[in-house]
């Protein structure tokens, strides 16, 4: 890796000299490799992938900065992004993550609240992203039920198709698409979302502040937020019930949980193969039989 060449970047990026030690790796999930780049008196988090996927860094950094300007949960604000060689990365505020204190999970609610009340006319986003490594259109939309219908579940569909998990899967979902009217009737408002909002995607500064990183971020329905933190165990009852009580959820919100959180099932499915195949068939099957009421 050309560490020379991403200090000089962050050199020129933050308008002050900085001549790192060795990297350092760290955690940085199954997509990027991460690493903590520091000078002995600033530290900066580094994710590198391969060359082509810069588009994915900036869209990152759009993220963050987007998120970083609302009043919400704190986020790794963005420095830079760039190519050094082959090789694609993007530079971030370090943050120390340290453990939840006792109102730390209320306070990530009550903070998901105020980040939600970030409202603007159309749904989707301003450019296009990821979720994990997948793509994901965010083409603006005025109606919540065409943009979840050909954005989220359509085009997740079509990419399960390609990769031969067409016949029953396909069937059933295109019916699904068909009723979607039924059970998105709520009306939400075009929220500021996170995106990817799992418990991985969530910590805790040394002031035990919530921190919220690896966005895949735009505008759409705030429970599609709620609904992915409930998807791989939640996060506490604390957190939901300080959710609540800044912006109670309209009657319905199991079963467009249950909506929602299919189109992140979908993409496992996409990206980690036929393990996931059982499960979004199951979630289509009960969707599909509650609205048929």
């Amino acid at each position: 890796m050309h560490w020379p060449l991403i200090a000089e970047q962050i050199a020129a990026a933050s308008g002050e000299p900085f001549s790192p030690s060795a990297p350092r790796s760290v955690g940085g999930g199954c997509i990027n490799s991460a690493y903590q780049l520091a000078d002995g008196e600033r530290a900066y988090f580094v994710k590198i992938n391969q060359g082509e996927t810069l588009a994915m860094f900036e869209a990152e950094a759009a993220g963050l900065a987007e998120l970083a300007a609302a009043a919400g949960p704190r986020v790794p604000r963005p420095l830079c992004t760039g190519t050094a060689g082959s090789q694609a990365f993007i530079v971030m505020e370090w943050i120390d993550l340290g453990r939840q204190r006792g109102d730390s999970a209320a306070e990530a609610g009550r903070q998901l609240a105020r980040l939600h009340e970030c409202t603007r006319e159309d749904f989707g986003w301003d450019r296009d992203n990821t979720i994990g490594s997948t793509a994901q259109p965010n083409t603006p939309r005025a109606d919540w039920v065409s943009f979840w219908r050909e954005q989220r579940l359509g085009f997740q569909l079509k990419l399960a198709a390609r990769q031969g998990y067409g016949g029953r899967l396909r069937e059933r979902g295109t019916r699904l698409l068909e009723v979607l009217p039924a059970l998105l009737d709520h009306d939400p408002a075009p929220s500021l979302l996170h995106g990817d909002l799992w418990g991985g995607n969530i910590g805790y500064d040394d002031q035990g502040a919530p921190v919220i990183f690896d966005p895949a971020v735009y505008f759409g329905d705030r429970e599609a937020d709620l609904a992915m933190t409930e998807l791989f165990g939640g996060f506490g009852g604390d957190f939901y019930a300080a959710y609540r009580e800044a912006w109670p959820l309209s009657p319905g919100y199991g079963t467009r949980k249950a909506l929602y959180n299919l189109y992140h099932i979908l993409n496992h499915l996409n990206l980690f193969g036929r393990g996931y195949l059982s499960q979004a068939e199951a979630l289509i099957e009960r969707l599909l039989a509650e609205a048929r009421g």
